[in-house]
């Protein structure tokens, strides 16, 4: 048998947490000194041990954690719990990093307030014949979006490879409020008629007359700042906007973010 203090050692945990766990009877030691108090502990006892520790890390309880404990479930019964355990918590990790990436993007945001861009261009958009695909996000915040847009594109590629079309011109993303949330259009242009053998949707945007633009530099994630900044200038240049922003990504692609440029474009009439 082992003292506490080397099993703990050989358990990696503390002295003190033993202790715990045997007051509150999910880790009762194998033999008590009655003379001096002393917890002995068996080295059969590490396998409930590494089960108690897996579990209280990923989320349960105590009382869970005996409940578990007391079922005697077989290795492959506890094994898939604790994936099933696994992969709830990668889920939350990634929604908490989606969520703090949101918050980090609206402080810039916030940041930038004030300081009008100096590289907004009125003109005209000529229509546009582009092949897409689309999908429902259920807002405008990017923790929304960028789940539903990033795969589109790849898969337009895909599908536009396979059809034997030629993409002409960088892609475009535009967006319409609808009853689900926001129906998001992921797009490239494209010289080909509309058919329906195909697996995407071949549409033509019309021409605008009047847009105001700005260029965004680096990765979307910063997108909101740049289109508060652009909604400042047309309001303060006595313009009203008429319509859903475009987003033309001219230079975008696998390498560092920090070098992308996306214009946006918000259509206006004189207010």
């Amino acid at each position: 048998m082992f003292s506490i203090g080397d099993f703990a050692r050989i358990g990696r945990v503390s002295i003190r947490m033993l202790r715990h766990y045997d007051t509150v009877g999910l880790l009762r030691p194998a033999w008590v000194d009655p003379a001096t108090g002393y917890r002995y502990y068996q080295a059969a006892q590490l396998s409930r041990l590494n089960r108690l520790i897996a579990l209280k890390d990923l989320g349960f309880t105590l009382q869970q954690v005996a409940g578990v404990l007391d079922d005697k479930l077989s290795v492959e019964e506890l094994h898939g719990m604790l994936r099933l355990r696994q992969a709830e918590l990668e889920a939350q990790v990634i929604r908490d990093r989606a969520r703090l990436a949101g918050v980090q993007a609206r402080i810039r945001t916030i940041e930038r307030e004030g300081v009008m861009p100096a590289d907004i261009v009125v003109k005209s958009v000529p229509a546009v014949r582009v092949a897409e695909l689309s999908g429902v996000a259920e807002s405008y915040e990017s923790e929304h979006i960028g789940p539903v847009i990033q795969p589109l594109y790849p898969e337009l590629m895909s599908r536009l490879e396979k059809a034997g079309l030629t993409i002409v011109g960088p892609g475009i993303a535009y967006y319409e409020q609808v009853p689900e949330g926001v129906l998001v259009h992921a797009s490239f242009p494209v010289n080909a008629d509309p058919s329906e053998s195909h697996d995407f949707t071949i549409v033509d945007l019309p021409a605008i007359d009047t847009v105001a633009t700005l260029l965004h530099h680096g990765p979307m994630d910063d997108v909101d700042s740049s289109v508060q900044q652009l909604a400042r200038w047309v309001e303060e240049n006595g313009y009203r906007s008429i319509g859903f922003m475009r987003e033309v990504y001219l230079e975008y692609g696998m390498g560092d973010p920090s070098t992308w440029v996306t214009e946006l474009q918000e259509a206006i009439i004189p207010a």
